[in-house]
Order: C-alpha cells, then structure tokens, then sequence
C-alpha cells in the first residue's frame, strides 16, 4: 500500500479547511473508486481487492490537520528550548490489526465474528488477509457486490459479508503550529517498520535539508539489511520484484515548516524532500 499526502498553507478563494471538508474529500474519493470498479467489473474484477493507505496534511490558518486512513504515520520534529534538541511528536493514529486497540474496535464492530482478525504467521490480519482496517479503496472487503466470482479466490469470503469490514473514515487531529516546530515527515509504514520516530527525526535534524527523504530511506534499507543478516549493497543488488520479502515499499516526504509564509496565509516554493524506495 501506498500513501498520499496534501500539504497546503492556505485555502483562500476556495473556503477554510474543516475535518468536515477532509471528510467529505476521503468520501468522494473513496466514491470515485467504487465508481471505477463497479464500471470496470466484469473486464478487470481484480481492481476490487486494490486499496491504499492515505495520509493527508493540510496547513490552514497555522492550524495542522492531519488525516489518516491505514498504517501512514507522520512525526512532527519539534525544537526543544535552546537546547539544540528536537523532540519527536508522532501526529498521526494508524489503522493497523497489529495495534490491540484496532483488533478491539473491530470486535465491537463485528461482535459476531470471531474470525474478524486473525493471527497468521506472527501477524494480525482482518479476516486473515489484510493488515490495515482502513483505507481508500478495497472494495471487496467493503460491498458485498464485489467479494464475489470473477474475483480471485484469494479475496473471496466464505460467509455472507452482511455489512462493510473496512472504513474509507480517517482519523483527523489537529495541531496549532508553534514557532519551535521544525519540520514534519510524512511516511508510509515501510519506513517506521525499521527506524523509530525519534531515529527518523534525528536523522533529518542532523543533516542538510537537501535530500532528508532519501536519507531516510537509506537508513531504513541498511536497517533491513542488519535485521537479515547482510551487507546493504548486496540488498540494493535483489530485483525489486523480491525485494518486498526483505522490506515493505518505502515513501517519504519531508516538510521544513518556514513559519513566516504559515503566518501570512502564503506558499512560495515549500521546501520539500520526497523520495520513494523504488527510486532507491
């Protein structure tokens, strides 16, 4: 799964920024998709069982909103005092069967099922197939119009699915931006699976603004190679198509917050750092 982020300072012309609004958004989205797969169903049925984990940032009148729907996470790099320090801030809740407060919810969701999350291999699943129990997308998991032939076995439920297993609904906070807040970085799971909050925002802390997000993916990609017993550069060597049985996919954007252009309500180039894992 994949995630998206939407940094924007201002909304201007185009009305103020709400959770009602970020909600609405996650909703249309979602919508559109299920659109797609009911259009598209009997030529491709397998896009019914494709989803994404969404992450969204929205700045609005030095507020922070920040939306998610899976296993994203974004972590807010804060300056302590004259210290020199930076505090890591994690300014996201993640939606993952791994999290016994997500197996709980779905319990009480489902009191019915006991096979509502399932532990398979050292690993919680909804229903024995999915990690997050939230997303855009997978619908197969959502309607049951769509857990149904021509959909790949794989994916198909043994019993009626009598009402959604999965949400498109993001968990949103808000943050009032303070000066002492440095910069933010928004990440896929792939990356927090190998380096802790406080590793990620040391490492872009101590170093040049330029090339943040690749720095931390590289960090991240040496620690998997240690967790495996190898050396980094012969993991850079295995086809990307194996590569996911050595690590998850991997995207990052860092965001350096200049708080005179939040205070004016303006943007002028943000900085940013973003890099992918198959870029690298």
């Amino acid at each position: 799964m994949g995630f998206l982020v939407c940094a924007a300072i201002s909304a201007e012309s185009r009305g103020v920024v709400t959770t009602e609004t970020i909600e609405r958004a996650f909703r249309q989205t979602e919508e559109g998709y299920m659109a797609l797969v009911s259009g598209s169903w009997n030529a491709r049925p397998h896009i019914a069982s494709a989803g994404t984990c969404c992450l969204v940032g929205v700045i609005f009148q030095q507020t922070l909103f920040v939306a998610n729907a899976g296993d994203s996470r974004v972590v807010l790099g804060k300056k302590v005092g004259n210290t020199g320090g930076m505090a890591a801030i994690q300014l996201s809740t993640e939606h993952n069967a791994n999290l016994e407060a997500v197996r709980q919810e779905l319990k009480e969701l489902h009191p019915h099922d006991p096979q509502i999350v399932v532990l398979k291999h050292g690993v919680w699943r909804v229903k024995g197939i999915i990690q997050v129990s939230r997303s855009i997308g997978d619908v197969y998991l959502k309607h049951a119009q769509f857990n149904r032939e021509p959909l790949n076995a794989k994916f198909r439920l043994p019993e009626p699915m009598n009402m959604p297993i999965l949400s498109a609904n993001p968990t949103i906070l808000s943050h009032a931006l303070q000066p002492n807040d440095s910069f933010l970085i928004f990440a896929s799971d792939g990356l927090w699976e190998h380096l802790s909050n406080e590793k990620a925002v040391d490492i872009v802390n101590s170093n040049p603004h330029a090339g943040s997000a690749k720095r931390l993916i590289k960090a991240a990609l040496h620690e998997a190679a240690r967790k495996r017993e190898m050396r980094y550069s012969d993991l850079r060597k295995i086809d990307k198509k194996v590569r996911r049985h050595f690590h998850d996919d991997i995207s990052v954007i860092v965001l350096f917050l200049n708080h005179d252009l939040i205070s004016r309500g303006t943007v002028l180039d943000p900085t940013l750092s973003i890099r992918s894992a198959l870029d690298h």
